[in-house]
């Protein structure tokens, strides 16, 4: 009766199992042959696409750096330290931040930080205030700074915010928990910011802020253009393409009448660029 049974499927599983155990046993050679095996888990359905995506992020978490995903000090929102309370209120609207780096002269120099929360009492009592009064002293951590290092140092000091500064001393951008935390978990949107809700918002007459998941097709259709789709799903993949790497904040790519700034992306993707529509005579 033997003979009847169906194949056992013990031999294709011991290759799984002796994978595990090379886990376990500390016997991988590299990080290729983790990724490796957890690959296969996720063939066999023992882990799932986020969970994979997630253990990766872990990884590569564990080697970048503060400048790797920091707001660089020129797309850093700001305000004056000797700036009267009333005269920051239609910023800190505009942008719904909680956290405002504070500077003396330029943003080269920040010597504090704004809480939005601590400019309740002031807006109920209408009592005349400096941002400087109110502001809160500053985290300064340096740009060299591994990430994990950094995200223990908030947790541990309960800061959401940093400044992140060069080998010379130095304003180079901000970096807060969210930045960190996106490098694991990828993009955290917010569910109250308007902005998430749709691919395309206006800024000026001529800027744009796009979502990088936005369809090839719906950017043809909204700018009334014929990129090319064929290849490409959204128009983060394509910015990409013809960049021919996957770009960091700030990077820049012109075609055409149009210009693209990347304004978020980690080290797996693009999130969220810039659009600016040149004229005919900027193009000429």
């Amino acid at each position: 009766m033997s003979d009847d049974k169906p194949p056992s499927t013990k031999p294709q599983q011991k290759g799984w199992i002796d994978r595990i155990n090379q886990l376990l046993t500390g016997e991988i050679q590299d990080k290729e042959d983790l990724l490796e095996i957890l690959q296969e888990a996720k063939n066999k359905r023992l882990l799932d696409s986020e969970a994979l995506q997630m253990i990766h992020g872990v990884l590569q978490f564990s080697e970048a750096k503060v400048r790797d995903v920091m707001i660089p000090r020129a797309q850093m929102t700001v305000v004056a330290k000797d700036a009267e309370l009333k005269e920051i209120f239609p910023v800190v609207i505009e942008t719904a931040h909680s956290r405002f780096p504070v500077i003396e002269e330029d943003r080269s120099e920040v010597v504090g930080i704004l809480l939005a929360k601590d400019l309740l009492p002031y807006i109920l009592k209408r009592e005349p205030r400096k941002v400087e009064e109110i502001m809160r002293p500053t985290v300064i951590v340096p740009e060299s700074k591994r990430l994990n290092v950094l995200l223990k140092e908030f947790r541990t000091n309960k800061n959401h915010m940093a400044i992140v500064v060069d080998e010379y001393g130095t304003t180079a951008g901000l970096v807060t928990i969210e930045d960190v935390l996106e490098q694991i978990v990828g993009e955290i949107e917010d569910e109250h910011d308007p902005e998430e809700e749709k691919f395309v918002i206006q800024r000026k007459e001529n800027e744009f802020s796009i979502k990088a998941l936005m369809p090839i097709e719906d950017f043809n259709e909204y700018f009334s253009v014929n990129l090319e789709d064929n290849e490409f799903d959204t128009i983060g993949g394509w910015v990409i393409h013809q960049l021919e790497h996957l770009p960091k904040k700030g990077e820049k790519l012109e075609y055409e009448h149009f210009r693209f700034e990347v304004l978020r992306a980690d080290n797996r993707r693009v999130h969220l660029l810039k659009l600016k529509i040149k004229s005919k005579e900027q193009v000429n």
